[in-house]
């Protein structure tokens, strides 16, 4: 009886998400409802195979287990490099000199990775999956893989030369994708943070995170297909990536590097800026508003302690907590949850997994799984800052979409927000 509520509940939560997606459609006597439902069992069948068969389960287990020994090395490069600074993750400086140096390595690696071509042979087997299972063109699938492992700012790089070509309804899939899921050098440090120092809780975060970015591809190509249908007929044929020029490891490793101090720099501006920002507009409301009309008591009473004052953390979370619902999570928990995922969406998906772990470390969920659900849904590039981010890159390497980029931009946001909302469905059923 318990697992028919759990089936039902996701059919609902489901449907309540297609149907938001079908109200926003441009064309909905376009909408190709077969791919839709080969979209949707695609994620049914993958979850279940890495969920619960345990080939596939220990698969997923092995590289979480693999992407925390990269941790290490690069814990190993940092203490050489920062000394005392980087020798213990609790100290105030950890997460500049631990957290941080695990991007550049990761970039570094994932460019050598590139280079000796074992990234285009996964990309490309995920790629011929999509393809063969979805019916979508070459260039879209290949984009869709690209986008699970190398994320939303290399991806773009994979399918250059198709870019000028692809129709809006592609163009919208290759923006989707990119909101749906996470670079694997932002996913080692997200396993760093909701690890909280202990290797098998990172070792168990980061297979959560990889099956979630797994997940989202299909996810991502339903949603993208019902906001902006196929309308016109395009030539799709799957070619293997091109590879990118490099002239040898030592310059592949190099540009890995400098590709990812930049990124590094951007994450740790980013959550400086946001970080400050969020506690300024905590403090003017909870100091203006909350304190004048006795707000901070009422919400502190209403959610037994876990906001101690009316502010921006307490509206968005009111916000986002009927999406918290719809995924799944426990009555109790959807108003911290729909905190996580209004800070993801109107900040950054960093400073989403920084309150999560905060609050797993407070012991704030009533359901341990409410945190495992949080994790899956959040496990995406959609937040606003991504489409400045998509429109810069694309549009620097085809200017002629600019058009296209300014016009889906949002929809690809919202796209890539209920493709992970999706994979939290299909997740907390199996799970």
């Amino acid at each position: 009886m318990e697992e028919l509520k759990l089936i039902l509940r996701a059919a609902l939560g489901l449907g309540i998400l297609l149907l938001f997606c079908y109200a926003l459609s441009e064309n909905r006597k376009a909408i190709r409802w077969s791919l839709v439902g080969y979209g949707a069992g695609l994620q049914v069948v993958l979850a279940a195979l890495i969920l619960k068969a345990p080939p596939f389960h220990k698969a997923i287990e092995w590289v979480s287990w693999l992407f925390n020994r990269l941790i290490g090395f690069s814990n190993e490069s940092a203490a050489f490099v920062f000394g005392a600074l980087a020798s213990d993750p609790d100290s105030a400086f950890g997460f500049a000199f631990t957290v941080l140096p695990t991007i550049i390595f990761f970039s570094a690696l994932s460019a050598i990775l590139y280079y000796l071509r074992v990234l285009p042979c996964i990309v490309f087997g995920f790629a011929w999956l999509l393809k063969r299972s979805l019916r979508i063109t070459g260039a879209e699938s290949l984009a869709a893989a690209s986008n699970v492992f190398i994320g939303q700012t290399e991806a773009p790089l994979v399918i250059q030369p198709y870019l000028k070509g692809m129709s809006r309804s592609e163009l919208m899939s290759l923006m989707t994708g990119g909101m749906a899921t996470i670079a694997g050098g932002v996913l080692v440090v997200y396993m760093s943070v909701l690890g909280g120092g202990s290797e098998a809780e990172a070792i168990r975060f980061g297979q959560h995170l990889l099956t979630a970015s797994i997940l989202s591809a299909p996810a991502a190509m339903v949603t993208s297909k019902i906001l902006v249908p196929q309308a016109e007929a395009v030539e799709g044929a799957l070619d293997f990536p091109k590879d990118r020029a490099s002239q040898g490891i030592l310059d592949a490793a190099t540009k890995g590097t400098s590709d990812g101090i930049k990124l590094a720099l951007n994450v740790g501006g980013m959550l400086l800026a946001f970080t400050a920002l969020v506690a300024l507009a905590n403090w003017m409301l909870s100091a203006g508003i909350g304190e004048w009309t006795g707000l901070n008591h009422w919400v502190e009473s209403i959610t037994e302690g876990r906001f101690e004052s009316f502010n921006f953390s307490f509206l968005v979370g009111v916000a986002s907590a009927p999406f918290a619902w719809v995924i799944g999570i426990p009555w109790k928990d959807c108003l911290i949850v729909g905190q996580l995922l209004g800070e993801r969406l109107v900040l950054n998906e960093f400073i989403s997994y920084l309150s999560l772990a905060r609050y797993q470390e407070a012991g704030a969920f009533t359901d341990p799984k409410s945190a495992i659900v949080a994790t899956y849904a959040l496990c995406g590039f959609a937040n606003l800052t991504s489409i400045g981010i998509q429109i810069g890159g694309i549009t620097a390497l085809e200017p002629s979409q600019r058009p296209n980029l300014l016009r889906y931009g949002f929809k690809a946001l919202i796209g890539g927000m209920v493709a992970c909302y999706m994979t939290a469905i299909i997740a907390s059923t199996l799970l």
